[in-house]
């Protein structure tokens, strides 16, 4: 696609992820969408994906994941990702093996060799499947009755293990705590795939979801080898489009195209799918480079028109919701009001008024 810059594709992903152009449905329309959704933080986690819907607000959200119609879950990589019950059990299967591999070295940071694991993980499914969804400090009771390790670092790696094993996910929430339940109550009907039907379905989901993107930014995303989101690609190549750019290929849905201009603001953490969602060609969204490239220099970004132009850290207090922007370059008027109308849906979401201060 000739004369396409860095800008055109970051706008054209806020299209592809539904922060431009057509909001989704609901939460799991979004997640759907996605596939995945970096969920490591569960309260800003929300806003990603309220941001990408028609407006709701905080309590309809958690209603959906107390509904399990989207669940919490360590997969495509060593973090928790928001996904829909449907596509669970493929996901684990496909990107689980890599990250047991990846957990084998914190497990015997804690002492918990496979016996121990094995072990564990009997005590957990077992007390979920008596008592229902428990919470962290319920299962570290749990483990600590049975002479197992229950401290905060070991019982991650327990969990997460379990979680890679397709043995439990989120269950509903026990007032403000997450708890855990078991899959095969939560995603009783998920979908199986063999090995290649899973990496065809995860390059078409993935490029349509988050495009135009490359193989590596796949291959990071999903904890894969290049050689397998290869094997992906081939199984369904002729059902996405791809153009090069930058010494790079891009595949994309291949009924998209690069939109103009958007106008748009978005205040996002640093997790969200338009940053974390890529590696390889990340930073498209800084096409003028005036964020280091050395580290993260902030828990959260401000979006102009697909952009960083802020880095953002939020702030809540009982009636509101501040936005601290720390900004690269000067922002016009236009921008600032921009950024007005973004904080104030926020603050709906959360119930609150939305404000932003600038640091200029």
């Amino acid at each position: 696609m000739a004369g396409l810059d860095d800008r055109q594709i970051a706008r054209w992903r806020l299209v592809s992820q539904r922060l431009a152009g057509r909001p989704a449905g609901a939460p799991d329309d979004v997640v759907r969408g996605l596939l995945g959704v970096q969920a490591e933080n569960f309260s800003q986690a929300g806003w990603a994906v309220a941001a990408r819907s028609t407006p709701i607000s905080w309590p309809q959200f958690t209603a959906a994941f107390d509904d399990g119609d989207i669940l919490r879950i360590h997969v495509l990589r060593t973090t928790w990702h928001f996904v829909t019950p449907d596509d669970l059990i493929w996901l684990v299967e496909l990107t689980a093996p890599a990250l047991r591999r990846l957990y084998v070295q914190s497990r015997r940071a804690y002492g918990i060799d496979d016996r121990t694991l094995d072990a564990a993980i009997a005590v957990i499914v077992d007390g979920i499947a008596a008592d229902g969804p428990q919470t962290r400090e319920q299962l570290r009771a749990r483990l600590q009755d049975a002479g197992l390790p229950a401290a905060g670092p070991a019982l991650t790696t327990i969990t997460a293990s379990a979680e890679a094993m397709a043995l439990i996910c989120s269950g509903p929430l026990a007032g403000a705590e997450q708890t855990h339940a078991l899959v095969r109550e939560r995603a009783p009907r998920a979908r199986r795939l063999d090995r290649d039907e899973a990496l065809a379905e995860i390059a078409h989901r993935y490029f349509t979801g988050h495009g135009p993107a490359t193989d590596r930014d796949l291959a990071y995303w999903a904890t894969l080898t290049i050689t397998d989101v290869r094997r992906g690609l081939a199984a369904v190549g002729d059902r996405l489009a791809r153009f090069e750019h930058d010494g790079r290929t891009f595949w994309h849905a291949i009924d998209s195209d690069p939109p103009a201009m958007t106008g748009s603001a978005h205040l996002l953490q640093i997790l969200d799918e338009m940053y974390r969602g890529y590696q390889d060609s990340r930073w498209v969204l800084d096409a003028a480079q005036l964020v280091g490239r050395e580290r993260e220099t902030s828990t959260g970004i401000a979006l102009l028109d697909g952009q960083i132009g802020a880095a953002m850290t939020r702030r809540i207090a009982p009636k509101e919701v501040v936005f601290d922007l720390a900004p690269f370059r000067a922002l016009d008027a236009r921008e600032r009001a921009a950024l007005d109308v973004v904080a104030a849906r926020y603050g709906q979401f959360l119930g609150r008024v939305g404000r932003v201060v600038i640091d200029d």
